[in-house]
């Protein structure tokens, strides 16, 4: 068999490229799974806060729905605080 140079540049490129997108493909996935038990942590948080905040007499009215799952969702921790710091705000 008798390959040209052409011929063996392209198979080298073409396994390259199909090598960077499997390696792409990895990374969307782990970081999908990531947002999802972020979304989820952040949702049993914000429940357990604001039972635990309601029990103490203080209202902040922080809802569980998709924009608030989403926010701890892509910041985490951070974005949780912010939710409550909003919150607070909202209320002085």
């Amino acid at each position: 068999m008798n390959i040209n140079y052409q011929t063996g540049a392209l198979i080298l490129i073409g396994m390259c490229g199909i090598l960077l997108v499997i390696g792409l493909m990895r990374n969307k996935v782990e970081w999908f799974l990531n947002l999802v038990m972020r979304s989820i942590l952040g949702t049993i948080a914000m429940y357990f806060v604001n039972a635990l905040l309601g029990g103490c007499g203080i209202y902040l009215g922080v809802g569980i729905n998709p924009v608030t799952v989403l926010t701890s969702g892509i910041l985490g921790f951070p974005g949780l605080i912010a939710l409550y710091a909003i919150a607070f705000y909202k209320i002085l």
